[in-house]
């Protein structure tokens, strides 16, 4: 039986120097924060622990002028996250320059997946 054809797809990763970089899981662990309102929703989404899902957006929060994402502590009402207008500035580039990418590089892309072996 032959195997299922995966989708093909080009991932874009900006690395800014040290230990900073952004790429499409940080970008989606932004985005699940944004439907979610959760940091700890958004991690779980992702398959990963409350603490690492905190500790990218720590890092991201530190990496940028702005924080990208604020949090309220929990409590009677429940704590809660959510992007800040930097945070879905972020998103936007990236998600921008992705689809350019992958525009540009349609052809190259086509003519790779030909010469794959089946």
């Amino acid at each position: 039986m032959p195997r299922p054809r995966a989708k093909t797809s080009l991932h874009l990763r900006l690395d800014f120097g040290g230990e900073r970089s952004l790429g499409p899981g940080k970008v989606r662990l932004l985005e699940l924060i944004d439907e979610t309102g959760s940091i700890s929703a958004a991690g779980r989404a992702l398959k990963m622990s409350y603490r690492q899902a905190w500790l990218l957006i720590d890092e991201l929060n530190r990496m940028f002028r702005e924080p990208l994402v604020t949090s309220q502590i929990g409590g009677g009402g429940g704590g809660g996250a959510a992007l800040t207008k930097a945070g879905a500035s972020i998103i936007r580039h990236y998600r921008d320059m992705e689809r350019r990418a992958t525009d540009a590089s349609s052809s190259d892309i086509r003519t790779i997946k030909r010469l794959l072996a089946s």
